[in-house]
């Protein structure tokens, strides 16, 4: 397909698996066709159908969630080689719940119909169906983090919040001392609290000597003494 490399989308979840040339057979079989936006523009708005997935090729774009009173808050970001919208794309029934915006100029995304996934083409290739396997995982992982959200959030209280937060990536590195996805703020809102309390809380914990925090890296004395 004109304009879009088939190489970056065989490295991408929904084609994981798939070789380049294989990628180029399948573009116009699954009705694929890139969109290009601008910083600020809605890709998908709040109550609309999806009927495709998106793969951001180029830029970004936002999740953004609002209340009545026009409260926005940021539900995720994507970025190039990212897969968003595979959960309502494939229930088609169900009105999106946010905005989607684009976070850069200019950010490219390849919209995939979700029916011709699901729906082998008449060719009936061995690599359609690895393209639909990869399409359930990605809604799999995503679900899978989206409980570890719930737990993470649980707790009533910031310091809850934070350590449960803490004790499922010690878990998942296998270790005491990791590295955390986020910077301060992006946890904050993570967990959703306000990032002053949350420092405060990390200060709180430091001197308690519950952990020590400098930038993304943590440290649980308590879980190695326990190992």
């Amino acid at each position: 397909m004109r304009g879009v490399d088939a190489e970056f989308l065989s490295k991408t979840p929904l084609f994981r698996g798939v070789t380049p040339q294989e990628v180029n057979e399948m573009l116009g079989c699954l009705a694929a066709r890139p969109q290009t936006y601008e910083k600020g523009d809605l890709v998908w708005v709040e109550g609309s159908p999806v009927k495709s997935v998106g793969i951001v090729l180029e830029g970004g774009v936002r999740v953004e969630g609002a209340d009545v009173w026009g409260n926005a808050s940021v539900m995720g970001s994507f970025s190039a080689g990212e897969l968003f919208g595979e959960a309502f794309a494939a229930l088609q029934d169900e009105p999106l719940l946010t905005n989607v915006v684009a976070t850069k100029t200019p950010t490219r995304v390849l919209f995939v119909d979700v029916t011709h996934i699901m729906h082998s083409c008449p060719r009936a290739c061995a690599y359609h169906a690895r393209v639909a396997e990869n399409l359930l995982a990605s809604v799999a992982r995503k679900n899978v983090r989206l409980t570890r959200r719930i737990r993470d959030a649980a707790p009533k209280s910031i310091k809850g919040k934070l350590l449960a937060y803490l004790s499922t990536q010690s878990k998942l590195a296998g270790s005491s001392e990791f590295d955390i996805p986020f910077t301060r703020q992006q946890l904050a809102d993570y967990l959703g609290v306000d990032r002053c309390a949350l420092c405060t809380v990390i200060g709180e914990l430091e001197r308690e000597g519950k952990l020590t925090a400098s930038r993304r890296h943590f440290s649980l004395p308590v879980v190695a003494a326990r190992r």
